[in-house]
């Protein structure tokens, strides 16, 4: 009985082997077959591989060469209020003279909501760039300058008629970006004014390192010393923004306490003249109701003088804090006028071409004229 079972199990064995040798022939079949039929359209493929090359040639041609910029900033690390140039005034003052520590209003985190924001990007477009024969325009006008591959021409072609059309009924705008926009409440932009700010969110762009805290802000532009200059001034307005931000309370609670003091100094210069006058039209007269009203005079005076001495050291301090609330910003890697251009190689474009067409012709003459023919076939 044993003897039965070991036989059935080895010629169940050599079935199953004989059936994956069989399975492996018709693969090696298939492929051979596939590598001949391949063989045989080369001259199709050649042909394909010309035609891949042409297109991917024009493509990479007519794509403008574009230059990157990138600055790195260190922002300032830490956030000691308590010892910094305000805890040092309010020592040397004496009488625990403190200011409110607050928060921060912003930090480097939001360096990149700032950088692409509708406000920043309209003062940006107003900045001179340099061009061709050393002139100087507005970012906004360059922008119109830049060149763009013959599709986009082709497809902003119907666009452009009707703007054509419209120019002929409808007074020409300036194209300058008008700065007094951005201090408005609300921001109205036209149509042209949209499509730069888009343009230049595409363009400009700001990240933090969220391990090293470093922010990178890249500029492209098509002009390399433009991309260069346009980087340089991102940074700097990034800068004034931020302190801005930061130094705002201080700048606030700085002019009220000035105000304040100019009033309490005031109130102090009118108690001592009170008290002067009095004393010298009153010299020499020894009477109860002069001394009551000397005493009273005087104690006005002293408590003025209080007042004003104290208001005098909450300025010092808030006018410390300012100076202290401004972060400091080290410029790791500046802006560099790039020399070689960014973005995808020309090469690669004219090689994904190539590869594109020879796929194409192969997946055509193997599969694409058969189902064609059968799918009318089917229809017939």
């Amino acid at each position: 009985m044993s003897t039965s079972m070991e036989q059935t199990s080895d010629s169940a064995k050599e079935v199953k082997q004989r059936q994956d040798i069989h399975t492996d022939d018709e693969l090696e079949i298939d492929l051979m077959e596939l590598l001949r039929k391949v063989v045989g359209i080369r001259k199709k493929i050649y042909k394909a591989a010309g035609i891949g090359l042409i297109i991917g040639i024009i493509v990479a041609i007519s794509i403008p060469k574009q230059y990157t910029v990138k600055v790195i900033l260190s922002p300032e690390m830490g956030n000691n209020k308590g010892g910094g140039l305000s805890g040092l005034a309010a020592s040397f003052l004496g009488s625990g003279v403190t200011m409110g520590d607050g928060t921060d209003a912003l930090n480097a985190s939001l360096s990149a909501d700032i950088v692409s924001s509708t406000p920043f990007l309209l003062e940006l477009s107003n900045m001179k760039v340099p061009v061709l024969g050393g002139e100087e325009i507005s970012l906004s006008s360059y922008l119109n300058e830049e060149s763009s591959p013959w599709w986009g021409y082709v497809i902003g072609f119907p666009g452009m008629v009707i703007g054509g059309v419209k120019s002929l009924f409808i007074e020409n705008e300036d194209e300058s970006i008008s700065s007094d926009k951005v201090s408005r409440g609300t921001i109205e932009l036209s149509q042209k004014e949209f499509q730069k700010i888009e343009s230049l969110k595409r363009k400009i762009g700001a990240s933090v390192d969220k391990k090293t805290s470093m922010t990178t802000v890249s500029v492209t532009m098509q002009s390399p010393k433009v991309a260069a200059v346009v980087a340089d001034s991102v940074v700097k307005k990034l800068q004034e923004y931020i302190i801005d931000y930061r130094t705002s309370k201080s700048k606030e609670d700085c002019l009220y306490l000035e105000k304040l003091f100019k009033e309490r100094q005031q109130e102090y210069y009118e108690a001592q003249r009170k008290y002067a006058d009095y004393m010298d039209s009153h010299d020499n007269i020894i009477l109860q109701s002069v001394r009551t009203e000397q005493e009273r005079l005087q104690n006005d005076m002293s408590l003025a003088y209080q007042v004003y001495s104290q208001v005098a050291s909450q300025l010092q301090v808030a006018r410390a804090k300012v100076q202290e609330e401004k972060p400091v910003f080290a410029v790791v890697e500046p802006a560099v006028v790039p020399l070689k251009t960014s973005g995808t190689s020309r090469k690669v474009y004219v090689l994904a071409f190539i590869f594109l067409s020879v796929c194409i012709a192969i997946f055509w003459n193997l599969f694409g004229k058969d189902f064609l023919n059968k799918f009318k076939e089917v229809c017939a």
